[in-house]
């Protein structure tokens, strides 16, 4: 609810999330589709873990490095789609004002997660491939626990302040958010206070986190193939660049689609409001369902895994 304070603004105490507000007639046609693709991503994520866990001969960085990948997925798909879902089936628009502003952290915190993740898994193919005989000596398990905490630590903490700022500010213009999810903007719009420093760190942060990961796995990929170029011996080269055709086929589509989101919200003028309301849901939903699927028909290994793990119930 939100009540009158001092007269003219308001004290918020939950918004209402309106999906799609120019063609809400949508919803129900969606939330079949969406129910799918979330069904995939948790079962998808959920056999990769389980096959990882169970099966001995996975219990190596790469696959250390793919479980993390599985982790973040689940997180932001939990954190985005079932709330989505509960307003296309049974109209709960509600969300209070500390869930909100969490679901807000965990989307901008959790996305550069991802991003970060996929560069330590580039680093790893270049270990691999450009440093083999030093690969075990490089590439240990005390690695794979540092760069974990690296990946949370960093992306949590810089992040943190996004939902901080914009909770802190004083909503006036109502408590109605024209989207499916607390995003910054849509939240911090409701806002009468200035909001250039929650714009500029967002932007700032953003750019500065997803932009020196994508340069670094770039640079990675850069040396990978130089040094493949230079293997002559016969089937080396089609082995060394199959190791990462699975990781650069994610890497890409993660970048796709995080591009073609940024294009439609600075073209919002010139396309309907809610096209980017939907990308950003399928943002948050078809990556997961994918990452664990790419992995699973390319890797001869994770192939086997789950096969015994399929006869072993």
């Amino acid at each position: 609810m939100a009540s009158l304070k001092n007269g003219s603004s308001f004290s918020v105490s939950e918004f209402l999330l309106i999906c799609f507000p120019n063609f809400q007639s949508w919803q129900h046609w969606l939330s079949l589709p969406l129910s799918l693709l979330f069904l995939l991503a948790m079962g998808a994520n959920a056999i990769l873990l389980f096959t990882i866990r169970l099966e001995a001969s996975l219990h190596e960085p790469m696959y250390y490095l793919l479980s993390l990948l599985s982790v973040l997925d689940i997180v932001l798909c939990l954190t985005v789609i079932p709330k989505v879902l509960a307003i296309f089936w049974f109209d709960l628009r509600s969300i209070g004002f500390s869930t909100c502003f969490l679901q807000m952290f965990i989307m901008n915190s959790f996305l550069p997660m991802e991003s970060c993740t996929f560069m330590v898994m580039a680093y790893d193919r270049y270990v691999a491939i450009c440093h083999p005989l030093r690969y075990p000596s490089i590439i240990t398990d005390q690695f794979i626990t540092r760069a974990a905490i690296f990946v949370v630590a960093r992306n949590g903490l810089l992040t943190m302040p996004i939902p901080i700022l914009s909770s802190r500010l004083n909503y006036c213009a109502g408590n109605i958010i024209k989207n499916c999810i607390c995003t910054n903007m849509s939240v911090s719009k409701l806002s009468c206070d200035n909001i250039t420093l929650n714009k500029l760190y967002q932007f700032v942060t953003g750019w500065t986190l997803l932009g020196s990961d994508l340069i670094l796995i770039f640079l990675s990929y850069s040396f990978i193939l130089k040094t493949v170029l230079r293997i002559k011996a016969e089937g080396a080269m089609a082995k060394a660049l199959g190791t990462c055709g699975s990781h650069f086929i994610l890497i890409l589509f993660f970048s796709t689609v995080l591009l073609v989101l940024v294009i439609t919200n600075l073209a919002r003028k010139k396309i309907p409001p809610d096209v980017p309301i939907l990308l950003n849901i399928l943002h948050h939903l078809i990556p997961p369902a994918l990452n664990p699927i790419v992995y699973g028909v390319r890797t001869k290994e994770i192939k086997q895994g789950i096969l015994k793990l399929l006869r072993r119930f």
